[in-house]
């Protein structure tokens, strides 16, 4: 297949998204980048999915208008009211004369579909780069790029939990030009959602789970930074796994140990070693030869 970026998309195979590879001690923090950046993206991603519900989650659907058509309620023309509509609804009934104000939650909701894809972006990016390619080799540009992106957009996912926070649970929508008591007609004959945005189950849901990705987010950044710390100095490898490797490199190349004896071997005879080998062969000569019989007389 083909390789790009240095990348061999042949690494690419669902076996590798196996526990038992996943969450393996033979690379350098793998179990917690493979943990914590997925809390931070799922989290994140869940928060700007129940805020896009909130924010334009109606969808027109033909069957269900003419099923609830009968009861006069915002369900006939959508399936799921949300804050978007409120506008153009409540509008349309006052003829132009009643004006929502729900903009600060639309607002942060439209800020938090942008923070969840950054986040998703920078750690599930690191999530599969490490998954599938947790030996690359990458350049210090690279590597520099990993560190800012991910501190922005942890601040980024900070400054959304923050305001998103803040507004449901202090803010509400109001209607202006009109008198408070024609305001309260109209958001009770547009019916859902709630002017009251921390009495809206999906904004509270978004910024319940802001907080988790966020705080996961940071955590996230901590260790990407701390992994390239250790691959410049150690590569990706673990250190027990890393320890293995190098005894057996040293073990490959260190060169033995030489005796005497081999030494004496390997550079030729010496007059100490003739006359060791001298002495040896007349003591076997005295050992093994039988003495001479006396001579008869």
């Amino acid at each position: 297949m083909a390789v790009i970026w240095g990348l061999d998309l042949r690494e690419i195979q669902w076996g590798k998204f196996k526990g038992s590879y996943m969450f393996n001690k033979v690379y350098h923090l793998r179990k917690t980048k493979m943990i914590v950046y997925q809390i931070a993206m799922i989290a994140c991603v869940i928060s700007e999915s129940v805020g896009t519900a909130a924010l334009s989650g109606m969808l027109p659907i033909p069957s269900l208008s003419r099923k609830y058509e009968k009861f006069k309620t915002p369900q006939a023309n959508f399936l799921r009211p949300d804050y978007v509509d409120q506008q153009d609804g409540i509008s349309t009934r006052s003829k132009g004369r009643a004006l929502v104000q729900n903009n600060d939650f639309v607002g942060i909701a439209s800020y938090n579909i942008f923070v969840g894809i950054a986040v998703a972006t920078i750690f599930g990016s690191g999530f599969f780069f490490d998954l599938f390619w947790p030996e690359r080799h990458e350049s210090k540009s690279v590597k520099l790029a990993w560190k800012i992106c991910s501190v922005v957009v942890s601040f980024m996912a900070l400054a959304a939990a923050l305001a998103m926070t803040i507004i449901v649970a202090t803010r509400r929508a109001y209607i202006t030009g009109v008198s408070s008591a024609e305001a309260a007609t109209y958001f009770r004959q547009n019916g859902p959602p709630n002017p009251i945005y921390r009495k809206n189950a999906d904004c509270v849901v978004s910024a319940v789970f802001l907080w988790p990705g966020t705080i996961a987010s940071f955590a996230s950044t901590y260790i990407m930074w701390k992994s390239i710390q250790h691959n410049e100095a150690h590569g990706p490898f673990a250190a027990a796994h890393r320890g293995d490797k190098g005894e057996e490199a040293s073990t490959e190349m260190t060169p033995k140990a030489t005796t005497p004896d081999t030494e004496v071997t390997n550079s030729g005879p010496t007059e100490a070693h003739n006359q060791h080998a001298a002495n040896a062969a007349r003591t076997s000569v005295t050992q093994h030869t039988a003495p001479e019989p006396y001579p008869s007389t």
